[in-house]
């Protein structure tokens, strides 16, 4: 039995970035694709995007590529590091971005263009205990369960589809850091390269043998390793920035919650101290009145009423 090996690739950002927007390279992300939506994905083109565009986009943890297909739908694969509250939100504004992008003006509603949202995420999105996520549009029965509406059979046979939700867009959320390195599928094997940036010599899911080539920065040019270096060196203060703010805010929350223990030991001694004159003053207050003071003379002396 031969030995299983592995080999370490560049990450599969910077590939997203630079290397899988050439046609010569689709096979890569088709066999991702392919193992993900259980299709036989054949990429036409790969359209413009947030990151397609060269500019200062380095800065950003965040990378992605919007990709046709031979059904006509657009897919867009993201991949992002960084933490981000409202990503649900942004993720259903950019499909619907795309939606209207690719709808020109005068054309009616059935040439609404699917659209599938796929998220590579090397953060904890939600609270959830598994790695990959489907979310897709069902009009269920409001009195019936399992009844599932279904498109009419015209509209079956004038769109192709079955269900309203085979319209409507699709999202695939995939949490890296959940995987726990055992790959038990082929779509295991695409989630262990974006987890670890390599592929061990078992692995055979469809386009992963020509991600082994594409991705080993042995078969880079020089100029692209040093772009590369140059990425992940960028990569590296960008985060070295992010934890030092952090940090920063962290010593500052500490700070401020000691000032916050000490002022509340300080109240707690101050009403100590106003307890016990109160206590001695009730003291005071029933001596004078066991000595025949009146409860007027008492609280004009003390201001205890009796």
């Amino acid at each position: 039995m031969a030995k299983v090996t592995e080999r370490k690739l560049v990450s599969f950002d910077w590939a997203v970035k630079k290397l899988l927007r050439s046609k010569a390279n689709f096979e890569v992300l088709e066999g991702f694709l392919s193992e993900l939506l259980f299709d036989d994905i054949k990429i036409l083109e790969v359209l413009e995007s947030e990151s397609n565009k060269e500019s200062d986009d380095d800065k950003y943890n965040r990378v992605d590529i919007k990709v046709k297909n031979a059904k006509g739908e657009l897919l867009i694969i993201e991949v992002q590091a960084d933490n981000e509250i409202d990503f649900f939100h942004r993720i259903l504004f950019s499909t619907s971005k795309v939606i209207c992008e690719h709808l020109d003006e005068g054309d009616d509603y059935s040439k609404v263009i699917k659209v599938i949202s796929i998220n590579i995420l090397y953060f904890d999105l939600g609270e959830g205990k598994d790695y990959i996520y489907k979310g897709k549009t069902q009009f269920c029965s409001f009195h019936n369960s399992g009844d599932i509406l279904k498109l009419s059979p015209g509209q079956q046979e004038k769109f192709k589809k079955v269900y309203p939700g085979d319209i409507y867009p699709e999202y695939y959320i995939i949490k890296v850091n959940n995987f726990n390195n055992v790959a038990k599928s082929p779509l295991d094997e695409w989630i262990y390269l974006f987890k670890n940036s390599a592929i061990k010599s078992n692995f055979k899911a469809k386009g992963i043998k020509k991600a082994g080539k594409v991705l080993d920065k042995l078969n880079m040019s020089k100029e692209e390793r040093q772009a590369y270096e140059d990425y992940i060196d960028t990569k590296r203060y960008n985060k070295g920035v992010f934890e030092t703010a952090l940090y920063e805010e962290r010593k500052k929350i500490k700070q401020l919650d000691r000032e916050l223990q000490e002022k509340n030991s300080q109240l707690q001694e101050k009403d100590s101290q106003l307890q016990e004159k109160d206590n001695k003053l009730q003291q005071l207050a029933k001596m004078l009145l066991a000595n025949g003071f009146s409860k007027e003379q008492i609280f004009k002396q003390t201001g205890i009423k009796l």
